[in-house]
């Protein structure tokens, strides 16, 4: 009994070859989002980047339904593994709460986490967008940055470990989207290092107890 034409398709699309080509057009995607933005970044575009007739970008993602679904699983695996990598590769004898907030902080610029973050601001206009991306939000903030995020943070159960990561989680974001228009370096270095206070305060580990540390007492 012959094959109808969508189980050849399927097939031809699984080849090693073919499934290069495809992560070659999310990659691009994804750079693409995070440089120029989700509505710049069109599938032509896309194509271009990544050196592919219209016809062979067509024959991938015939709609752009289908490349930005596709994307959006590329982006979060990107992410997640960002998180993994930086979850088991604490150097030894390092502050658990600081380094979870420099890895996370550094993961934030990285081309993954500006591509999704360019997605959800297109999102708050586009319900389409906003359905697509839903599901790896739900994802990324229970089961996976929840998770991993704790264990990096050393923290433990309950209301005030959860506000201390969520205090160090969305800080750190919205760090990340501000426009610091003048001493941006020191400007974010004393916010990580007032974030990783108030952290160690949440948590109840070490001596920290000011989150501003004056070193001139008021007279």
């Amino acid at each position: 009994m012959p094959m109808n034409d969508a189980l050849i398709t399927t097939m031809s699309r699984d080849t090693p070859k073919s499934q290069r080509t495809r992560a070659r057009i999310l990659n691009c995607a994804m750079r693409l989002f995070a440089e120029i933005g989700y509505a710049a970044a069109t599938n032509a575009r896309i194509a271009e980047e990544a050196r592919l007739t219209r016809g062979a970008m067509l024959y991938h993602f015939p709609t752009r339904e289908a490349l930005v679904d596709a994307a959006v699983g590329h982006i979060q695996a990107a992410r997640l593994a960002l998180l993994a990598k930086a979850a088991d590769q604490a150097p030894p004898g390092a502050d658990v709460a600081e380094h979870a907030i420099d890895a996370y902080w550094a993961a934030l610029r990285s081309p993954a986490f500006l591509a999704f973050a360019e997605l959800e601001a297109a999102a708050r206009s586009d319900a389409e967008v906003r359905a697509r991306i839903a599901g790896a939000q739900s994802e990324f903030d229970r089961a996976q940055l929840g998770e991993r995020f704790s264990r990096m943070l050393s923290a433990g159960a309950g209301p005030r470990f959860q506000a201390s990561r969520d205090l160090a989680r969305f800080m750190l974001e919205g760090l990340a989207r501000a426009n610091l228009t003048y001493d941006e370096a020191e400007r974010v270095e004393n916010l990580l290092a007032v974030i990783k206070r108030a952290t160690h305060v949440l948590n109840r580990k070490g001596p920290t107890q000011d989150l501003w540390p004056d070193e001139t007492p008021p007279r």
